[in-house]
């Protein structure tokens, strides 16, 4: 039971990646609105510095259980203010899928401090994210990813052995394991998911000590906060299980994740990508995520991973131009074959352009095009029962009903069908449909 205890705990976590990891577009409603039209709550708030960008990064305690009043910090990489110089560029590079440029500054940091878990932390979430963009589907770099972890968590233990106080050491054990888990509950290995996720449960909770140090070490409390609310809400059938964890709190959870999203420096970027995707999918928020994307997409232009969901979001919120333009500059660097430029990220464009040439345009014949163009990328990425690749055929359907094209329509419809839920409008207009002609 211990066992399940820790896995369920750790899945919490993954939810809004692995079971979540692309919800059914929000048709906007016809005629499409001009954008003079659109509400103001569509635009950036700026009596909200929380969702805008910082040019500063200034440490707030006001979220803080701990902050430890004297702690030896002499060796620790993480709070090095010269360190953070010197890496700006790299982790820059990173999330900006410049990989090579990145990792050569992380291999030179590694060359001067080959005892610390630092340098090999970081090459292994430059490793992670070239997964990434693939919805965590390619395992050509599952065992570089591997292997950078257990470095990590390797040199970590070291640390820790000769000083049990280190919470620096505490806070990459606890991310070396909680990244191994993922992976390893991706590739649906739960054995090992489960080990690593315990593992990264007991440092998580002795590192979140040292919190007041530095933003990095709030993080993981950030998001339990969260989810442990979210998850039983969501899925009442985890209920009874979750009574055994500690209980959590929503508010304080996105309080403490825009904190680490504002001032962190390593996970700053990826507390972004969180709260990005909470407020996007799990809040249902698109306005509030909208600046958040922004701030991802522009500061990081050639992540296909930020720039796709920038896109869905302009969308949701009737930003229309700015919507197919993203959309148009996807297209172009998956032409090129940019990093991270995948059929992940052609299924949102050419839906969204398939979208605007139908409704905006009124240019079937290229709408046709780009609707069929999503349905390849989708059935190349492997995601077909929702979403996208469903709203696509449906599209094309009613195109082709339209066009008093009867076998065609049927056939996309009989796709419609077969991959939508039985309680929705799509699969009722289907059925309806088949059952006449």
């Amino acid at each position: 039971m211990h066992q399940l205890l820790q896995l369920l705990f750790f899945l919490l976590l993954l939810l809004p990646w692995a079971a979540r990891a692309q919800q059914p577009v929000v048709t906007p409603p016809e005629p499409m609105p001009s954008e003079a039209t659109r509400s103001e709550s569509m635009r950036p708030d700026p009596t909200r510095p929380d969702l805008l960008p910082d040019s500063t990064r200034q440490v707030k305690l006001e979220n803080v259980d701990v902050a430890p009043a004297a702690v030896d910090i002499s060796g620790w990489l993480l709070l090095d203010k010269d360190i953070q110089t010197e890496l700006e560029g790299a982790v820059y590079n990173l999330y900006n899928f410049k990989y090579d440029k990145a990792e050569r500054q992380f291999r030179s940091l590694r060359r001067r401090y080959p005892s610390h878990p630092l340098p090999y932390f970081l090459l292994g979430l430059s490793t992670w994210w070239k997964i990434v963009p693939t919805n965590i589907q390619t395992k050509l770099y599952d065992r570089q990813f591997f292997a950078y972890m257990d470095t990590t968590i390797t040199k970590a233990e070291a640390l820790y052995k000769k000083d049990n106080q280190n919470y620096e050491a505490a806070f990459f054990l606890a991310a070396g394991h909680g990244f191994d888990a993922r992976l390893h509950a991706e590739r649906r290995d739960w054995r090992k998911a489960t080990v690593s996720a315990k593992r990264s449960l007991e440092y998580l909770e002795k590192s979140k000590e040292a919190n007041g140090l530095s933003p990095e070490f709030l993080f993981g409390q950030a998001l339990f906060n969260y989810y442990a609310v979210w998850i039983p809400e969501n899925y009442p059938l985890l209920k009874p299980v979750l009574l055994f964890f500690p209980k959590g709190n929503k508010k304080l959870g996105l309080q403490q994740l825009r904190n680490v999203a504002e001032n962190g420096f390593y996970v700053g970027p990826e507390a972004r990508t969180y709260l990005m995707r909470i407020l996007l999918i799990e809040e249902d928020k698109p306005a509030e995520a909208l600046p958040v994307a922004r701030y991802l997409a522009t500061t990081y232009p050639e992540n296909a991973y930020f720039q796709r969901h920038y896109a869905n979001a302009c969308f949701r919120e009737g930003q229309y131009r700015e919507c197919e333009r993203v959309s148009r500059d996807l297209l172009d660097k998956l032409g090129r074959g940019l990093p991270g430029y995948e059929a992940n990220g052609g299924r949102y464009a050419t839906y969204f352009l398939a979208y605007f040439m139908q409704h905006k345009y009124k240019d079937l014949a290229k709408a046709r095009d780009y609707y069929q163009r999503c349905i390849v990328f989708a059935e190349q990425n492997n995601e077909t029962n929702y979403g996208f690749y469903v709203f696509s055929n449906l599209a094309l359907a009613r195109l082709a009903a339209d066009a008093k094209e009867t076998v065609t329509a049927r056939r996309y419809y009989a796709v419609v069908l077969d991959k939508s839920n039985r309680k929705s409008d799509q699969y009722k207009e289907a059925r309806e449909y088949l059952s006449v002609k």
